[in-house]
């Protein structure tokens, strides 16, 4: 090994490292050490030349381990053609606080409370009761049974056995016929009934009650003391009565979120908020089922955090800076604090965003929100930023990162070559 085969191994160790295109900047910087750490520097450099060769063509991000694309990628990537349908929007006070508004509308008195009290109407299933008085002389019920318990003895009175409203929604009352009752309030029932006998009884009038509501119900179930159907009556039942029907809820109100169905139309809210707030306590339609969920929601953390898992969150909802904390926060020797990103399928009304977004087929729109922690501003944005159930955080990692696990590669194979040669001299 003279003062040639050194020189030809200082220029194969150049060419290999200038093959490196993104670490091309430090190679002077890189060899230098290792040429004096190795006094043999041909085979530091046929090393370095048996390295590059055995990747072949490939560029250091696609053989070197990593957790997921580096920032420059991902933005590369985001404004290539094939994804052009995916949205980078820059994390900023005013996207947060548009972000934010978009959340406060998503409220039970806004979106479900807007029905108001029905009004009770008898249903299919419902068993009720009529009751018939005549006034003295009673001609056409005169000869039934007193009940002392709805008049004096002056008048007549007759009960008749409960019946369930029929699958054709009428019931039967004797001299008055077929009655519908489906669909009609107690007092329309009553109504109908007296025109009918007006001129077969004497004066007569008519009492009808419920004596079981089986046709307006809501459902209540979830992680409450007893699941159950309850009634609704005149009254008109709110969210809460239905809560309390079932014996409450079995977790920390601040840790719960109630979910409403109704005509097909889905929606959840805290429940803390819907204690706080009393017009979200809406008054419930038959036919509502209303869930009681525990901790529902989660978001997904990746990268170079402290942990990379899936995270549940409290119903009441987490900023970015709360779910970084919760993950670990950055790590600090491969974080790139640049980049920070938030994936989320989006509602297309809630940005502004400068082209026509490509919409899923469930009307959404792929957005990767950047977060810059480079900047102190952003850590009062990450305050407000508001995170949502089925996010996905990413935390990319520095380039020096991805250059550490280079040499520490390099490293091995310089280490275990020269150990092969040293034992076979």
């Amino acid at each position: 090994m003279g003062i040639a085969s050194q020189w030809i191994g200082i220029r194969v160790h150049k060419a290999a490292l200038n093959l490196l295109s993104p670490f091309r900047t430090v190679s002077m910087n890189i060899a230098l050490p290792i040429i004096t750490f190795y006094p043999r520097v041909a085979v530091v450099g046929l090393t370095i030349f048996f390295a590059v060769t055995l990747v072949g063509c490939a560029s250091p991000p696609n053989w070197i381990p990593t957790s997921g694309p580096s920032r420059t990628q991902l933005e590369d990537s985001v404004a290539s053609p094939p994804t052009n349908d995916i949205q980078i929007v820059e994390v900023n006070e005013a996207v947060a606080r548009r972000l934010l508004a978009a959340k406060k509308q998503l409220q039970f008195s806004e979106t479900l409370g807007n029905a108001g009290q029905a009004p009770y109407l008898v249903g299919l299933g419902d068993v009720i009761e009529v009751t018939l008085w005549e006034a003295p002389p009673a001609a056409l019920f005169g000869g039934a049974v007193l009940d002392p318990r709805v008049g004096p003895a002056t008048t007549r009175a007759t009960t008749l056995p409960e019946q369930m409203v029929s699958a054709n929604g009428t019931i039967n009352v004797p001299f008055a016929g077929q009655i519908q009752a489906a669909g009609l309030s107690l007092q329309q029932i009553e109504a109908e009934v007296t025109k009918r006998l007006k001129d077969k009884a004497n004066q007569p009038q008519v009492l009808v009650r419920t004596i079981r509501n089986n046709s307006a119900n809501v459902t209540v179930v979830g992680e409450v003391a007893n699941s159950t159907r309850m009634p609704l009556t005149a009254k008109g039942e709110r969210l809460l009565d239905a809560l309390a029907a079932a014996g409450g809820v079995r977790q920390p109100v601040n840790k719960m979120t109630l979910q409403v169905s109704r005509s097909g139309q889905v929606q959840a809210m805290a429940l803390d908020a819907i204690i706080r707030d009393p017009k979200q306590n809406i008054v419930l339609q038959p036919g509502d089922v209303i869930t009681s969920f525990f901790q529902p929601l989660s978001f997904t953390v990746l990268g170079a955090t402290g942990k990379n898992e899936e995270i549940n969150f409290e119903a009441q909802g987490i900023s970015i800076a709360q779910a970084l904390a919760r993950a670990g926060g950055l790590q600090d020797v491969r974080a790139d604090a640049r980049g920070v990103f938030l994936f989320r399928f989006e509602s297309p009304d809630v940005l502004d965003l400068p082209v026509k977004p490509v919409l899923t087929p469930e009307g959404k729109v792929p957005v990767v929100y950047r977060l810059n922690l480079k900047d102190p501003a952003s850590f009062f944005v990450a305050q407000s930023f508001p995170v949502q159930n089925r996010d996905v955080l990413y935390v990319s990692n520095a380039s020096g990162a991805e250059l550490q696990k280079f040499l520490n590669i390099l490293t091995s194979s310089i280490y275990t070559i020269s150990t092969v040669v040293n034992s076979t001299r």
